[in-house]
């Protein structure tokens, strides 16, 4: 952590989630991706289960793999880079990205139907990764980057502007 004073005031709903809630999220799929390639498969789409005992295209575990290494990358910048700074340009830049490819992956559902994005119902366990979970991250990034809690003149505006 750098020895100067934080530039700004980072709440604990911030830091627990940005530092340890999303980060572990992030490798419990790496996980799923890389050493349960059926089970993640079977959870994303569930009306084409795959077969038991049948090995998956050598091009489907390995775009699995590249997955599960999005994943850490996604974990270890949270977790180590956002830890290692407390400069507020760092970690606005680091969450913009991770709010665009937020909205990526939201749209990488797209063929699931419109229902994906509604439907809480009818999730199982990876829809609520996919879509649920990823409406929180970006909610958290989106207050993040409006200043919200964080005690900085950005912040400040937004708070007023919410009061007007």
């Amino acid at each position: 952590m750098s020895s100067t004073a934080p530039a700004f005031k980072l709440p604990s709903i911030y830091s627990l989630f940005f530092l340890v809630i999303e980060p572990i999220s992030a490798l419990v799929g790496a996980y799923f991706a890389h050493f349960q390639p059926p089970t993640y498969l079977t959870l994303t789409h569930p009306s084409l289960p795959t077969p038991s005992g049948v090995p998956l295209p050598l091009s489907t575990t390995i775009a699995l793999s590249q997955l599960a290494n999005l994943y850490l990358l996604f974990a270890l910048n949270e977790a180590l880079v956002l830890r290692s700074t407390s400069d507020l340009r760092v970690w606005r830049t680091l969450l913009f990205g991770l709010l665009i490819a937020d909205f990526g992956h939201l749209y990488s559902v797209s063929g699931l139907g419109h229902g994906i994005y509604w439907k809480v119902t009818e999730w199982n366990s990876m829809a609520w990764g996919n879509v649920g979970f990823v409406y929180v991250g970006a909610c958290m990034r989106m207050c993040f980057l409006a200043g919200v809690g964080l005690g900085t003149e950005k912040g400040k505006q937004a708070a007023m502007r919410k009061r007007n």
